[in-house]
């Protein structure tokens, strides 16, 4: 069975408590970013985004590829559980998870923010976008946000990692990308899916 049957059916017991509203629906009517400019945007805002993040020096840790499937180890199994715990970790921040894969070196996710008690003000993902300068700690490290999610993430596999005895380590930062439309959001997803076929003419292939 390919990993991201596996993934789907995890995350679909993850995320049973929230409302019977697909991803996809809930991007169409709540989150379209069609303007957003990054140096005002705020990550702890409701909104979908696509993160990428790499080992170090792009070493295999997690698993190895063949024909055309991820097989996880011990490693990529405990990425993988940990990410889907993401959302009952910070019940508070109202998370859900798109799709997401392990690959040998790196890992793809959509994470969705909704609407919490932290960025609730009133206006949708569309309206969230100031035009005026960002206050001196808008972006600094804090929590509730896009930020906090990956630096817990990545830590807790490191530490699994010292406790399997693994020389591993993370590149030091992620790559974050806001979807902005729901034909985006449909391709990064398939994107994803299709990842482990891919694996030979991926960008982090080595």
């Amino acid at each position: 069975m390919r990993l991201v049957l596996i993934t789907s059916v995890v995350e679909t017991q993850c995320i049973a408590s929230l409302p019977k509203k697909s991803p996809m629906d809930k991007f169409q009517n709540k989150y379209r970013i069609p303007s957003a400019r990054l140096q005002n945007w705020n990550y702890g805002s409701q909104g979908l985004y696509f993160i990428t993040v790499c080992t170090k020096n792009r070493e295999h840790y997690f698993g190895k590829i063949s024909n055309d499937e991820m097989t996880l180890n011990e490693l990529g199994f405990f990425v993988q559980s940990e990410w889907i715990k993401s959302p009952e970790i910070r019940p508070d921040m109202n998370l859900e998870l798109g799709e997401f894969v392990v690959m040998p070196n790196h890992f793809h996710g959509i994470m969705i923010i909704g609407e919490n008690e932290f960025n609730c003000d009133g206006r949708d993902a569309m309206h969230r976008v100031s035009t005026q300068p960002t206050p001196a700690n808008k972006f600094s490290p804090q929590s509730k946000n896009l930020g906090s999610i990956m630096r817990g993430f990545k830590s807790s596999v490191t530490t699994h990692s010292k406790i399997l005895n693994i020389e591993f380590g993370w590149q030091a930062r992620y790559h974050d990308h806001i979807i902005r439309s729901h034909d985006e959001f449909v391709r990064i997803s398939n994107y994803i899916l299709t990842n482990p076929g891919n694996w030979k003419d991926d960008k982090f292939f080595n």
